[in-house]
């Protein structure tokens, strides 16, 4: 069944079936959109040799403005298409949650008491561990904070680990090699590690009210299976890199202003949990998030800079993701519904690179009378290659806007982080289609 999201006057017949001008014309900027998000780096050497437009130049180097930005001709082209009407009863129409979610979890969880309680706890458990260096340390950032992102969700562990990492590990002169290959195993284990329960992973949270899976579902399928493959991708990169990570102190943190109050910690930590609890409710976030803003503004010497900058970029990007992924429907949904069991767990870890995850699920739920065995496929699938692109998984773009400044010309290369993220992606297989 293909579901057309806009009317257009203008229409094409293929199949007996009508697809609409916008529908089309939505296809053609999302693929534009794919290619630009591979050609940021090209954007940003323009910048250099033509310094007349450089600021234009690096605000299309942004990977995280990629989205929005072809969302915004998107709009454009259906108000011509279509009519201001019809464009804006579209844009009225999309869910913008998820973008109001990351903005807020992203800041409260990278703030100085969430990030320092985070802190000591890695440290004193990777310091129990009989490794030199920095290897305990590493090890528990890539194989716990990812499985504790099926409790305060994705997009806060990605924030947390991503920050974690790039002040303790980054920045003390890791080779551009071990960069790639550890942001691709955090993908990966991101993507995977939000399994142990159905509220935490968006691919996993789009199919589980309708299908009914609750936790102790995700478990039984799902959750040993991720935490095995986590485990083994952060014991796998541990040893790869483990000279490099041997000249790395870790133990002796430099003290970056006040000591934190606990009850300034506890207050953090419940803003946090209730961002969290209320995160299908953006009017109860934002309420809360301006709460937030007034306690970080009353103890302003225990905090450093609030990311607002990143966390605003990303949730842009996931807004034009948001109206972009709405016009795929009409192709996608067919090709999912067209497969095996076999075919639709493979096909969603490579569709997965090209569109994000959730969007595969929530597709799939649209669809009656699927079988078992075909809904673990597509949801096992989706969260399996979550890690290849910045695209793939919703919080993606949020640890490229942490990270993205160790990396040559502030920009991570996307190719470099598909070939970073090939291997952990087949041990997920391995994962979720053998064990």
């Amino acid at each position: 069944m293909v579901l057309l999201v806009a009317s257009s006057p203008v229409t094409l017949q293929r199949n007996s079936v009508t697809i609409t001008a916008t529908q089309w014309t939505g296809a053609a900027l999302f693929g534009i959109a794919i290619i630009h998000t591979f050609a940021t780096k090209l954007f940003e050497r323009l910048a250099h040799y033509r310094p007349t437009h450089a600021g234009l130049w690096h605000l299309l180097g942004e990977v995280e403005v990629v989205f929005g930005f072809w969302a915004m001709v998107l709009v454009v082209a259906m108000f011509f298409i279509d009519g201001a009407d019809t464009a804006i009863a579209y844009v009225k129409s999309r869910n913008f949650t998820e973008p109001v979610f990351v903005f807020a979890i992203m800041v409260i969880a990278a703030t100085r008491p969430i990030l320092q309680a985070a802190t000591g706890a890695i440290r004193a458990l990777g310091s129990s561990m009989p490794l030199p260096g920095a290897m305990g340390f590493y090890f528990v950032v890539l194989a716990t904070v990812p499985l504790l992102g099926s409790f305060i969700t994705e997009p806060a562990a990605m924030t947390m680990a991503a920050l974690i990492l790039s002040r303790r590990v980054f920045s003390q002169s890791a080779s551009m090699r071990m960069k790639y290959a550890t942001l691709g195993v955090l993908f990966v284990n991101i993507s995977i590690g939000g399994t142990l329960t159905p509220f935490a992973a968006p691919p996993v949270l789009m199919v589980a009210g309708t299908w009914q899976w609750d936790t102790g579902f995700m478990l039984a399928n799902f959750g040993w299976k991720a935490a095995i493959a986590v485990l083994i991708n952060s014991i796998g990169a541990t040893m790869i890199f483990c000279k490099e990570l041997a000249q790395i102190e870790v133990s002796n943190e430099k003290k970056n202003g006040h000591t934190t109050p606990w009850p300034l910690t506890i207050a953090h930590v419940i803003f946090l949990m209730a961002v969290v609890i209320f995160s299908h409710h953006p009017k109860f976030i934002l309420g809360l998030f301006l709460f937030f803003l007034g306690l970080s503004h009353a103890y302003e010497k225990y905090q450093d800079r609030l990311i607002l900058r990143e966390a605003l970029l990303v949730s842009f990007f996931l807004a034009g993701l948001v109206v972009l992924g709405g016009q795929q429907r009409w192709w996608l949904q067919p090709v999912l519904t067209s497969m095996t069991n076999e075919q639709v767990f493979y096909g969603a870890v490579a569709l997965t690179a090209f569109t994000d995850n959730a969007a595969l699920t929530y597709l799939g739920a649209l669809v009656p009378g699927l079988s078992d065995e075909f809904k673990y496929a597509l949801v096992a699938g989706a969260v399996t290659g979550g890690g290849l692109t910045i695209i793939a998984n919703a919080p993606n773009p949020a640890g490229i806007a942490i990270l993205r400044n160790h990396f040559d010309d502030n920009t991570v290369n996307p190719m470099g982080l598909l070939a970073a993220a090939i291997l952990p992606t087949l041990v997920a297989v391995f994962a979720f289609k053998f064990l």
